[in-house]
């Protein structure tokens, strides 16, 4: 009778019931581990300067900040819980059990929810604060946006709860030793048409707007000047709008790179999670995590600031929440 070799199998005492251990080689999975923590590290350590920033100093408490300060809060703990988790479950056996597994599906579906949807706020918010700059201050008030930053929280929550149901009915598996998100076909629409369609649309047709009214105001602006004063004020126009066109570039063109290789391929197999693409895909969406610092506080000068009162640890020093920073 032929020996089935059991050196492979996370659990070698459940021969029938076993999955095997994942196949990378040990010199490819520190390597891989290496850089994925390295991104992770980063991703915690950028988004924590924000969150400290925000916090600390009162002249940052201002509307467009505190949407910063969500999305700041919502890519800390990816770092932070969804990277570490993804490596594990990439290159080690399942050993945590079903609910941590469905616990890590929660995670996953609240925070990347919450990260994509306060982008979609700070869309808004720089909408309204460009095309309709006089009443930007009576329609977007600090109560408003943090009424608006719980409702964002809560929605992803309440979405979480179905994801992580819809988990645990459909948690089935071949085999013990993996953790495999197994959700409905509905369930899998809703996610692709909530958390990517519908505000990638929103993104991108606030964007366009925005850089359409930024340039026509450039243009307005340009048409008033002195012909003394032309060629000066022609050249920080272009310089203006080539900014604008820049910045409006970099934030589409990162959110869609990160975001479409995932939902694109969940088109083809709406159960994408459970194929070995996954934890590849997964780490492209979380990268967005990464990024976000670098795109929506690094460009201002303030957070520049503010690191380096941090980094030089002045921020112990008394009242240094009174810092000018702006």
């Amino acid at each position: 009778m032929e020996i089935q070799d059991t050196s492979d199998l996370c659990f070698p005492h459940l021969l029938n019931s076993s999955c095997r251990k994942p196949t990378l080689h040990w010199s490819e999975a520190v390597l891989l581990n290496s850089v994925l923590l390295f991104i992770s590290l980063i991703t915690v350590v950028l988004n924590l300067l924000i969150i400290i920033s925000v916090s600390h100093f009162r002249q940052l408490h201002t509307p467009t900040n505190i949407l910063l300060l969500s999305l700041g809060v919502s890519d800390f703990f990816v770092g932070l819980l969804l990277m570490p988790f993804e490596i594990y479950r990439f290159t080690f056996c399942w050993f945590l059990g079903d609910v941590v597994c469905v616990f890590f599906c929660f995670l996953i579906s609240n925070i990347i929810s919450a990260s994509i949807w306060n982008i979609v706020l700070i869309s808004v918010d720089r909408y309204i604060a460009i095309c309709y700059p006089l009443h930007y201050p009576t329609r977007i008030s600090s109560t408003r946006v943090k009424y608006c930053v719980c409702l964002c929280w809560f929605c992803a929550s309440f979405c979480s709860f179905f994801y992580s149901k819809d988990v645990m009915i459909h948690s089935g598996r071949s085999c013990i030793g993996e953790c495999k998100f197994i959700i409905s076909y509905f369930l899998g629409i809703f996610d692709l048409i909530f958390n990517f369609i519908l505000p990638v649309t929103t993104i991108i047709v606030l964007y366009l707007r925005v850089s359409v009214v930024a340039v026509s105001q450039a243009r307005a602006m340009r048409s008033h000047i002195t012909v003394a004063t032309f060629h000066s004020a022609t050249s920080a126009t272009k310089k203006s709008e080539l900014k604008a066109a820049r910045t409006l570039g970099v934030l589409v063109v990162v959110y869609l790179t990160c975001y479409c290789p995932y939902y694109c391929y969940s088109l083809v197999d709406i159960n994408l999670i459970s194929t070995s693409y996954a934890s590849i895909l997964f780490f492209l969406f979380y990268a967005n995590s990464c990024l976000n610092p670098v795109i929506y506080a690094l460009f201002y000068p303030w957070f520049r600031k503010a690191v380096k009162v941090i980094v030089t640890l002045q921020i112990l020093q008394p009242g240094s929440h009174e810092a000018k920073l702006l």
